[in-house]
């Protein structure tokens, strides 16, 4: 599993109130992927760039379903319900190496943060690849 990082725009962002992490929220998450490393710097979808759509891949990601979020003693948690996935079907998807988490809802379709997983993968026909969201500790916690 690879670890999740953050993008800083995120820290303003939650600051701003573009993103409604609780239970229940109508706002919608997804997961994207890309080839081009992600920079701490970037701040909306398609930066880095997405894939194109093609072969079981559609260009602005899946959603991660029904999130929750939960505080316990100062430490909140956001956890995604749904690990989101593709299976290359006709051909393959990628080259791709990063899975990147943004709010779709929100008008800027801002970005959270990006998986690396150390080095390109590309789905040949008929196999998937899904991101492994943590469901005990969180995709990510704000302390």
């Amino acid at each position: 599993m690879s670890s999740f990082n953050k993008f800083n725009c995120f820290v303003l962002d939650v600051a701003n109130a573009l993103h409604d992490m609780k239970t229940g929220t109508a706002q919608v998450y997804k997961v994207y992927l890309t080839n081009t490393a992600p920079v701490a710097t970037n701040t909306v979808y398609n930066t880095p760039a997405d894939l194109s759509t093609a072969n079981g891949y559609t260009a602005g990601g899946t959603t991660i379903g029904t999130i929750t979020g939960s505080q316990t003693s100062g430490t909140f948690k956001f956890i995604g319900g749904t690990d989101p996935g593709w299976t290359a079907s006709g051909g393959s998807i990628g080259p791709f190496q990063y899975a990147v988490l943004y709010n779709f809802t929100s008008g800027t379709k801002p970005l959270i943060g990006w998986w690396d997983y150390g080095t390109a993968i590309t789905l040949t026909n008929g196999n998937t690849f899904t991101v492994d969201l943590d469901q005990v500790n969180g995709i990510l916690t704000i302390t």
